[in-house]
């Protein structure tokens, strides 16, 4: 299947407009996991994904204490060397190996990273990572101009291709690009957590900085056969039974959204899932989005969202829908346009300024 590819912002990677997420495949026994998981399934999802024709893989060092990225490696190393796709991994949160469901420590030190790098490509089997983000800000002290600075001596010697982060805000992403340019950001986005439309991905579109996004179905909540049974009956350590969304009274407003999407995805021809994914996919600025699955059968509940475009009257809808039902926050809808110019010309701003970024953080929510 060809499906549609994006630029991820200035990197040269050409990427398809969803990714392959490996956060689940890192199976149960740490503070956010999943619940156990069979990797033969998991193997066989990636494998699948991959013949779907999707291109790059996201997984992070964290996910299982280090499982996730074994599994990845293991499936990589299967697939035909002109058929692999990109590597992306994180690194930055270190755990107590002894105390594996306590938080772990967000570290960003220079030579912290450098031995995780060599710790992923270890684990990935490969000579080369595609793209290597910061997990997370770091919360020991660290600035982020001597953290991002490693990040530019490990694309120089080859051992990174593409540096990025996760979950910076605007303030973070200005330091780190004064250093070096940031190539890809990946913040949560979805159609219950708008925030980043707000400030963060109009800010990386100004920048050229690719935004890949992750959550885009808020963990499943969005997906066709989510329901308040499956939650009871999530394992015990799966990270989502803590999780406000998945408790009420915020879980009925989710599931009368995610009803609210199925005449679209019925006139689309698709899941409700891939609509999830593919509004994520019309904000401007956005390269593609993290979508996980646990099996083959999952990665063809959502595979649709690679080739689908909302149009107009489908974006409407869905904002008088997240008016209606009051589920999640931040914009209701992305800019105008099919690049998002429109809006950001008829309020007098110039696209490619960060006075124009910071300007059209401040627009009106609808």
């Amino acid at each position: 299947m060809n499906l549609l590819t994006r630029p991820l912002g200035k990197s040269g990677l050409e990427i398809t407009q969803i990714g392959f997420g490996a956060w689940a495949i890192g199976g149960g026994g740490w503070a956010y996991g999943w619940g156990s998981q069979d990797d033969a399934q998991s193997i066989a999802a990636i494998k699948h994904a991959v013949a779907s024709g999707i291109n790059w893989v996201d997984t992070a060092a964290i996910y299982g204490l280090g499982h996730s990225e074994e599994v990845v490696g293991k499936a990589v190393r299967d697939i035909p060397a002109a058929e692999r796709p990109y590597v992306f991994t994180k690194g930055g949160m270190i755990p107590d190996r002894s105390q594996p469901y306590k938080e772990p420590v967000r570290d960003l030190r220079p030579e912290s990273i450098r031995k995780e790098v060599e710790a992923s490509l270890h684990r990935l089997g490969v000579e080369r990572i595609d793209l290597y983000q910061f997990h997370w800000p770091d919360a020991i002290g660290t600035p982020i101009e001597e953290s991002w600075g490693e990040m530019v001596r490990l694309i120089d010697e080859g051992k990174v291709r593409a540096g990025g982060v996760s979950n910076f805000d605007v303030g973070l992403l200005w330091r780190a690009e004064r250093v070096r340019h940031v190539d890809s950001l990946q913040p949560p986005f979805s159609l219950i957590h708008r925030q980043s439309g707000a400030d963060v991905i109009p800010w990386s579109a100004a920048h050229g900085t690719g935004v890949i996004v992750y959550s885009p179905m808020q963990s499943g909540i969005l997906t066709d056969g989510f329901s308040r049974a499956r939650v009871e009956d999530m394992a015990a350590d799966d990270w989502r039974r803590r999780n406000g969304e998945f408790q009420e009274p915020a879980l009925s407003r989710n599931l009368a959204l995610r009803d609210a999407l199925r005449p679209i995805a019925s006139r689309h021809g698709v899941s409700i899932a891939a609509v999830a994914v593919a509004w994520t996919l019309s904000w401007p600025g956005v390269s593609g989005a993290i979508v996980g699955a646990r099996s083959p059968q999952q990665v063809d509940g959502w595979i649709s969202a690679g080739n689908l475009i909302l149009q107009a009257d489908d974006l409407a809808e869905i904002a008088a829908a997240l008016e209606r039902t009051q589920a999640g926050a931040g914009p209701r809808q992305p800019a105008g346009g099919s690049d998002g110019r429109d809006t950001w010309l008829e309020h007098g701003l110039d696209p490619s300024s960060l006075e124009g970024a910071i300007a059209r953080m401040v627009l009106p929510v609808n």
